[in-house]
C-alpha cells in the first residue's frame, strides 16, 4: 500500500467537475477548502469554464502540471475510469472518488471498479472510494469531502480517529462527538474500498500520535488478517478500537456437512476474532458515540464492575433491574470500604451498591467527596457513576460545584461518570465542560452510561492468556475424512472415542464386536455420507453376535435405499456408552478469519436453541471451562435440581486439544464432534462421533 500522506495530507488539490453552483459537489469542496483556510495550491478543473469566482480553471485533467498530491472527483460515474487514467499519467498522487454505480452497481460497475483498482496498483496512485463521502484531516486542516465541516481546534482536547466505509455513518459519528466536546483527528470514508480499505486508515491512525482512540464503523472486513493484526499492534501501541459492525440478524452460513458450519454465523466469528485481538465491539450507533467519549475522556477500564450513588431509591431499584438485564456487575460494598462508607455517610442511609445518598448533599455538599473517596480506592470498582437528579438552574447550582471540586480534589485513577437522570433538564453548559475538563464524560441518561460500561467491563473481562501446548499438526487427504478415520487421526491429539473398530466385512464386525464385548453400535462409513442418521446408517444398542448379523444387511440395505450411488467402506462398530450431557463441538479454518472453535449444547434442541458460543481456537482450558458455564443452559454443567455436576474441565481439555489440531492443520476446513458427551465430575468425557473436511 503506497504512503497515504498525499492524501491525507497534501500540499496540492485538483477538483475535477469544479463548479460555482452552490450545494454541486466541486462547489462544496471548494468552500471547505477556503473555510479551513487551505494552504496548498488548489487546481479547479471544469471544461466549461475559464474561472469559478476569480479562480482560473483547466480545461481537463491533461493540463494538470504533474505531481499534484490529491484529486477530489466530483462527476458522473461515467466519466470516472477516463479521468483517473489521466490521473495516474499526470502522475497524481491519489484520488478521491464520489460517484456511486461500481461495484455495488452490477456486472459493469464490478468491472470498473477492477479497472480503478488496477490502476492505482499500476500507477501507485492512493483510491478512495468509489462512493464515498471523502475525508476531513481536522488535524492538518484539509476537508476533501463535499458535505460541509467545521473548524475544529484541537488544541487540548482529546480527541478521536473516525474510519467508516459508510459515509453517511462517518459524518453523522462526526456530529456526535462534537455535541460531546470531543476532537476528531481524521474522519475517512472508505465507500467500496477499490484500491484503499479501512486497514490502511487504521494502520495510519495507529502510527499517529494525536490519535489515542480509533472508532469505526464497518459492514465488510476485506482484509480481516490485516485487521487483526493491526488491533494486535494498537493495543501494544495502547491505543483502544472501538467498532460497530452490523449483522446480528443475518443467518448463519451454510454448510453441507457439519453443524460447526451450519452454526457458525458471519458477525459472531467476527466479533470472537476482534474481541480477543482487543477491539471494543459496541452494538449500536449510540454506544458508539458513548463508549467513544468514555474511552477518550477517561481511559480503558480495569477489571471490576461499577460502583452507583445515586438520590432515589426507586432509581436504585431501577438500577439492579437494568444490570442484570445487561449484565453489569456491581459488586457490594464490602470490608473496610463499607467501614469507610458508613464513617462517609449519615446513619440513616444504608451502605449498598447502588447507594441512595437522598436529597442530603443539598445540606451536606461534601457527601460526594466523602462517598466518592472509598469507592475509587476500591480495586472492585473498575468505574464509578454518579446518578444525579439535576432538575434545574438552581439545583445544578448547588450540586455540580461540589462534584466538580471533589473530582478534582480526589483526581481519580479509574472511570467517574456523570449520568443525569433528567434528560433535557437546564443544565448550565459550563457546569458539564468543567466536568469534561477533569475527564469526567458527562451522560444525559444513566442507562446509555451502563450500557456504554457494560462494553467496556466485557473488553477488560476478555480472556488475554494464550494456550500453552504447542500446535498439534495432522497430514489429512483432501476432502470429507469419514469418522472412523477421523478419530484415527484425532485420538492421539487427546480427544477420546468410545472403544471401537473399523470392519470391512461382517466377520471383521463379528471379531471386532467379540472383542470390544456386547452391546455394541454399527454405523456405516463413507466419506459420501457426512449425515449417516439421515440414511438410517446408525444402528444402536445390538445385543449379541445374531442382532450384529442382522443389522450388518439391515445398515446396508438402508443405505442403498437413501442413496444407491453411496459405495460404503464398511462399518465402525464401537461399544454402547452411557448416557450424558450432550455437547457439540466443532473447528473451523474460516478462509477470511482464521481458526475458530464453537461450542455449544448438543441433541435434538442443539440448532432450534442455537445455545453456542464462538471461541478463539487459542483459549486456555480455564478460560473455555467459563465459556461453557456461560452458555444459556450452562447451570446443567455444575448440577441442577439435584444432578451432579459434570466434568466442565475435562469436556475444555477436549476443547482446547482441538483447539492445538486446527492450529497446526491449516488445511482443516471444518472438524464436528458431535456429539461430546459430558459424565460426572471425575468421570470425564467421550466424542460419539467425528467428522473433518479437509482442503
Amino acid at each position: 500500500m503506497a504512503d497515504l500522506t498525499r492524501l491525507l495530507a497534501p500540499r496540492s488539490v485538483a477538483i475535477v467537475g469544479a463548479s460555482p453552483t452552490p450545494g454541486a459537489l466541486g462547489n462544496s469542496v471548494m468552500r471547505n477548502l477556503e473555510r479551513h483556510g487551505y494552504a496548498g495550491a488548489v487546481h479547479l478543473i471544469n471544461p466549461k469554464r475559464d474561472a469559478i469566482d476569480g479562480r482560473p480553471c483547466l480545461k481537463s485533467i491533461a493540463d494538470l502540471p504533474e505531481g499534484v498530491d490529491a484529486a477530489v472527483l466530483a462527476i458522473p460515474g461515467p466519466a470516472v475510469l477516463d479521468a483517473v487514467r489521466a490521473l495516474a499519467q499526470r502522475k497524481v498522487g491519489a484520488a478521491i472518488i464520489f460517484s456511486a454505480g461500481f461495484a455495488e452497481g452490477g456486472e459493469e460497475g464490478l468491472a470498473a471498479q477492477a479497472e480503478v483498482a488496477r490502476i492505482a496498483a499500476e500507477s501507485g496512485m492512493v483510491i478512495e472510494g468509489p462512493n464515498c463521502l471523502g475525508m476531513v484531516n481536522y488535524a492538518t486542516g484539509v476537508p476533501l469531502t463535499f458535505v460541509e465541516a467545521p473548524v475544529l481546534d484541537l488544541a487540548g482536547r482529546p480527541a478521536v480517529g473516525i474510519v467508516s466505509q459508510s459515509g453517511a455513518m462517518a459524518v453523522v459519528l462526526g456530529a456526535t462527538l462534537m455535541a460531546k466536546d470531543l476532537g476528531i483527528t481524521l474522519s475517512v470514508s472508505t465507500g467500496n474500498e477499490a484500491a484503499s480499505g479501512v486497514e490502511d486508515y487504521v494502520a495510519h491512525l495507529i502510527a499517529d500520535p494525536a490519535t489515542p482512540v480509533i472508532g469505526m464503523i464497518v459492514e465488510q472486513f476485506r482484509d480481516p488478517a490485516r485487521f487483526l493484526t493491526l488491533a494486535g499492534q494498537a493495543q501494544a501501541a495502547g491505543k483502544t478500537i472501538v467498532l460497530l459492525h452490523p449483522g446480528t440478524s443475518s443467518a448463519a452460513r451454510e454448510s453441507a456437512a457439519t453443524h460447526t458450519g451450519a452454526m457458525a454465523g458471519d458477525w459472531e466469528l467476527m466479533r470472537a476474532k476482534v474481541e480477543r485481538a482487543g477491539v471494543v465491539l459496541v452494538d449500536g450507533l449510540e454506544a458508539l458515540g458513548d463508549v467513544l467519549e468514555v474511552v477518550t475522556r477517561a481511559g480503558s477500564l480495569a477489571k471490576g464492575g461499577a460502583a452507583v450513588l445515586t438520590e432515589s431509591g426507586a432509581f436504585k431499584a431501577l438500577t439492579l433491574d437494568l444490570a442484570e438485564r445487561i449484565g453489569l456487575a456491581l459488586p457490594p460494598v464490602e470490608g473496610a470500604t463499607a467501614e469507610a462508607m458508613r464513617a462517609a455517610v449519615p446513619a440513616f442511609i444504608p451502605v449498598s451498591n447502588p447507594m441512595d445518598l437522598t436529597a442530603q448533599a443539598l445540606v451536606d455538599p461534601d457527601l460526594y467527596r466523602r462517598s466518592l473517596e472509598p469507592l475509587l480506592a476500591d480495586d472492585a470498582y473498575a468505574a464509578v457513576v454518579l446518578a444525579i437528579i439535576q432538575t434545574d438552574e438552581a439545583t445544578s447550582a448547588r450540586k455540580f460545584p461540589p462534584i466538580t471540586d471533589a473530582v478534582r480534589a480526589l483526581k481519580p485513577g479509574k472511570p467517574v461518570i456523570f449520568a443525569g437522570l433528567d434528560d433535557g433538564a437546564a443544565v448550565p453548559a459550563d457546569y458539564i465542560a468543567a466536568l469534561r475538563a477533569l475527564g469526567v464524560p458527562y451522560f444525559p441518561s444513566a442507562d446509555r452510561a451502563f450500557r456504554a460500561l457494560r462494553h467496556l467491563m466485557r473488553h477488560a473481562e476478555r480472556d488475554t492468556a494464550q494456550a500453552a501446548d504447542a500446535p498439534f499438526p495432522l497430514d489429512l487427504p483432501r476432502g470429507v475424512i469419514p469418522e472412523y478415520r477421523a478419530k484415527q487421526l484425532l485420538a492421539p491429539a487427546g480427544i477420546p472415542f468410545p472403544r471401537g473398530a473399523f470392519a470391512a466385512t461382517l466377520d471383521a464386525a463379528m471379531a471386532a464386536a467379540a472383542s470390544i464385548g456386547y452391546p455394541v453400535v454399527l454405523k456405516a462409513q463413507a466419506a459420501a455420507l457426512s449425515h449417516k442418521s439421515d440414511a438410517g446408517g446408525v444402528i444402536l444398542g445390538i445385543a449379541d453376535a445374531a442382532a450384529l448379523e442382522a443389522a450388518w444387511h439391515r445398515l446396508h440395505e438402508n443405505v442403498r435405499a437413501y442413496d444407491s450411488a453411496i459405495v460404503l467402506d464398511g462399518a465402525l462398530i464401537e461399544a454402547m456408552g452411557a448416557r450424558g450431557t450432550e455437547l457439540i463441538v466443532g473447528a473451523r479454518n474460516d478462509p477470511a478469519w482464521g481458526p475458530i472453535l464453537l461450542v455449544g449444547f448438543g441433541g435434538v434442541t442443539a440448532e432450534l436453541l442455537h445455545d453456542v458460543r464462538l471461541l478463539p481456537h487459542d483459549l486456555s482450558p480455564a478460560a473455555i471451562a467459563a465459556a461453557l458455564r456461560g452458555l444459556k443452559q450452562g447451570q446443567l454443567l455444575d448440577g441442577y435440581r439435584g444432578s451432579p455436576p459434570l466434568d466442565v474441565e475435562a469436556a475444555a481439555e477436549v476443547i482446547a486439544a482441538l483447539g492445538r489440531v486446527l492450529a497446526g492443520t491449516p488445511s482443516i476446513r471444518e472438524v464436528d464432534l458431535n456429539p461430546l458427551v459430558v459424565y460426572p465430575q471425575g468421570a470425564g468425557v467421550v466424542a460419539l462421533d467425528a467428522l473433518i473436511l479437509s482442503d
